[in-house]
């Protein structure tokens, strides 16, 4: 392993120190389990330091368990963008209580934003990229502006932009964490039967991938999770992994 002392804040940081200190730490980590990598982050920056970010959806839990296994007081930060599913909130709530979570931070997008750009609530659908933008990604980097790095739960076998992500990445000069990268499909199932974990409500109804209502429909195929979400369109991210948050 390499040295985990040696990083310094943010605020004292270049883009190209944190690509050289993520490379370091890609290489050190690329076969760690999960919990050793959510601890990896943990040593790296400090507890108050990293977030995990969570949309609270169908395969959320297996990760917040794991992070939770770690230290439950790791701050998760959860977009609450104003067209999520009722059943997703509900479910937000279920898991805080099951996994003992103390600091989740449900962040909103600018009423100042949404008055300017979506008065009539149907950016989603002439400017779908921009109404994540606004809802998503600009609340985003408001919630991370407190910390150095942050968690994920991307994983590999989603396919796509996602399917040669690292364990380890730059975000600007945040540290980015994929401990989930590598695992399977039969690795989440197996997590949430050994730790008795709730289902989200919709799953049972195919919506195997649950992002805002207007955006996600059942998936068309239980091959590709994600194939409910934006149907009918190109888009396949809402942006949080495609754009900087520093």
């Amino acid at each position: 392993m390499s040295d985990l002392t040696q990083y310094s804040p943010s605020s004292a940081r270049t883009p190209e120190a944190t690509t050289l200190r993520a490379a370091a730490l890609e290489s050190d980590l690329r076969d760690a389990s999960p919990a050793e990598i959510i601890a990896a982050a943990v040593r790296e920056l400090g507890r108050d330091r990293v977030a995990l970010v969570s949309s609270f959806g169908t395969e959320s839990a297996a990760l917040l368990k794991v992070m939770a296994d770690v230290d439950p007081a790791i701050p998760v930060v959860f977009l609450d963008t104003g067209w999520l599913f009722v059943e997703t909130l509900a479910y937000r709530d279920q898991l805080i209580d099951h996994l003992g979570l103390v600091d989740v931070r449900s962040i909103k997008p600018l009423g100042a934003d949404l008055d300017r750009d979506d008065p009539a609530q149907d950016l989603w659908f002439s400017d779908p990229d921009k109404c994540c933008f606004i809802r998503k990604v600009e609340p985003l980097r408001r919630a991370l502006a407190p910390f150095d790095g942050w968690i994920n739960g991307r994983k590999r076998h989603q396919g796509g932009a996602r399917a040669k992500i690292p364990v380890v990445e730059a975000d600007g000069v945040r540290l980015k964490f994929n401990p989930f990268a590598n695992v399977s499909r039969e690795e989440i199932a197996a997590i949430f039967q050994l730790g008795k974990l709730p289902s989200h409500p919709l799953l049972a109804s195919g919506f195997l991938s649950v992002g805002c209502m207007p955006c996600t429909s059942r998936a068309s195929s239980e091959d590709d999770t994600r194939s409910g979400r934006w149907q009918g369109r190109s888009k396949t991210e809402c942006g949080i992994h495609t754009m900087k948050t520093s």
